[in-house]
């Protein structure tokens, strides 16, 4: 069984529960919204964030709720509210080898941010409540004992918007794609943490979206587009896997098309790109 469509759209785009006046602009702008009541969120006082999710009235089928981690004081409490509201899709951060009990029966994203959650991957991801895994570059690296998730100008990064991601963050970011992916989950791509680097938010997000990442965080509205756009086939993709599609139809197995033998995995990768289109 696969989960993909509990995600509505590419574009995921984060909004304080703290705040009520974010939440529909967000929920306007966006594919889908992540309540947030972690630390994103700032210093969140939840009687307030609780009342702004409660009354918020956002589609589920659009939203997902970001507790605190296991380890938070809050947890608790968090999971007890969201089982009083109709939201069923549960952003968990900072998990460790094992999914708390209290969450069972929830729908799941389980945040691989720790050493212990990316040696854990193949558990987490077989876990029957994780529908999705969503990763965090910055708490890894700190948890590595690193000061810094991407290379620098001075390792030969480009000056113009953040280097790549070193080893140990890309790692974690394949294998979590791999384990995802053997048990039918769906994947969510870090945020791109400099919101004015539209360029390198799109090349991120375009390799997100070839690689098979189901969307990708936003940490600001401008960068909903700019991930839209991203994950958007162009027109000759579309084209040619629009003409795939047709011609499959008329064949039970391989076919010659544009000069191009086209077989199984081809075809497949067709109508997922169409199936973007239609997105």
């Amino acid at each position: 069984m696969r989960f993909d469509h509990l995600i509505a759209g590419p574009a995921i785009l984060f909004a304080p529960a703290g705040r009520a006046e974010i939440i529909p602009k967000a929920a306007a702008k966006s594919d889908m919204v992540i309540l947030d009541l972690e630390d994103g969120a700032g210093d969140v006082d939840r009687r307030v964030a609780y009342h702004n999710i409660r009354d918020c009235g956002l589609d589920p089928a659009r939203t997902i709720v970001r507790i605190v981690g296991p380890d938070s004081p809050h947890f608790s409490a968090d999971v007890e509210f969201v089982r009083t509201t109709d939201y069923r899709l549960v952003m968990v951060p900072k998990v460790g080898a094992e999914i708390p009990e209290q969450l069972q029966g929830l729908q799941l994203i389980a945040m691989v941010e720790t050493p212990q959650a990316v040696v854990a991957l193949p558990q987490l991801a077989a876990h029957e409540d994780v529908v999705g895994l969503f990763w965090g570059a910055e708490d890894l690296t700190v948890l590595l004992g690193g000061t810094h998730s991407r290379l620098l100008i001075d390792e030969g990064a480009p000056e113009s918007r953040p280097g790549p991601y070193r080893t140990p963050m890309a790692l974690t970011r394949s294998l979590m794609h791999i384990h995802a992916a053997a048990h039918g989950k769906f994947v969510i791509d870090a945020v791109h943490a400099d919101f004015r680097d539209e360029e390198g938010l799109y090349l991120e997000a375009v390799d997100a979206a070839r690689a098979g990442f189901v969307g990708f965080a936003c940490i600001h509205p401008q960068q909903v587009e700019v991930v839209r756009r991203a994950f958007a086939p162009d027109a000759e993709q579309l084209d040619w896997a629009q003409r795939v599609v047709a011609e499959a139809e008329r064949h039970a197995g391989a076919f010659k098309l544009d000069g191009e033998m086209i077989d199984a995995p081809l075809i497949s990768q067709a109508y997922r790109v169409v199936a973007r289109g239609n997105r």
